[in-house]
């Protein structure tokens, strides 16, 4: 183990943060990170928007479905699957772009982007800072395109809180190694006991931060994925002209 392990294994999503603004070379140097982040084939698919302005910050808090330590942190950013820039560039030599076009473009953009957001959140805590990823962004993903301006073949796919945290949030627990790490080929005869174990982790975890509404992580998980969770994804990513091989 080392201080950079031990800044991963101790992640935890903080939601109480104090006013306090953070330094411009803080924040320099954590956005550095992700912007020097590997990319497919180099295509740097990743654009980032930062946000301090409190009432920017505010709309967004509305637009996650009300999330109001958005608004409370000092700085929100925006991780944009960016293939704008690509179209521009490929243009500009006489040629056409179309991965766009392909669902594969779109899981290899995400892809890249929760590569730079790792290495923000990771550059964040280093320094000392709470962070909270987002991806509540994509409930109202036409609204929040509107309100960055964000140009077509962009799409916003997730955010980060960054600030001062005030009251630290406790760890969650994890589901046992079993169900994540599997060796040479997937296991799942583990997953049932592993499921049930889980489930007793978590509600206990739930009992002893006071959390009076939670629930084990089967009935959880399902209030979430017993539908589609941001319907309004598809609709928008299709405006913004990408495809999904048809």
């Amino acid at each position: 183990m080392n201080s950079t392990t031990q800044i991963l294994k101790s992640h935890r999503s903080d939601r109480s943060y104090l006013a306090k603004p953070i330094d411009d070379r803080i924040l320099d140097d954590i956005i550095e990170c992700a912007w020097l982040a590997p990319t497919s084939v180099n295509s740097q698919q990743v654009s980032v928007i930062v946000t301090r302005d409190a009432a920017t910050r505010a709309r967004i808090a509305e637009l996650a479905g009300g999330q109001p330590w958005i608004a409370q942190a000092p700085v929100f950013i925006t991780f944009v699957l960016d293939m704008h820039k690509s179209q521009l560039a490929i243009a500009a030599e006489g040629k056409e772009q179309i991965a766009h076009q392909s669902l594969e473009s779109i899981v290899s953009g995400a892809t890249d982007v929760g590569i730079a957001l790792e290495a923000v959140m990771t550059a964040a805590r280093s320094h000392g800072l709470g962070v909270v990823p987002i991806g509540g962004i994509r409930r109202d993903p036409t609204a929040l395109i509107e309100l960055l301006q964000l140009p077509e073949l962009t799409f916003p796919v997730a955010g980060v809180v960054l600030g001062y945290v005030d009251q630290q949030a406790p760890q969650k627990p994890r589901m046992p190694m079993a169900g994540f790490r599997h060796e040479e080929h997937y296991r799942q005869d583990v997953l049932p006991e592993t499921i049930r174990s889980y489930n007793q982790t978590i509600v206990e975890h739930w009992q002893q931060t006071g959390r009076t509404d939670g629930d084990n992580w089967g009935n959880n998980t399902a209030s979430y994925y017993q539908h589609i969770y941001f319907p309004a994804v598809q609709p928008a990513i299709l405006r913004q002209g990408f495809g999904i091989d048809k």
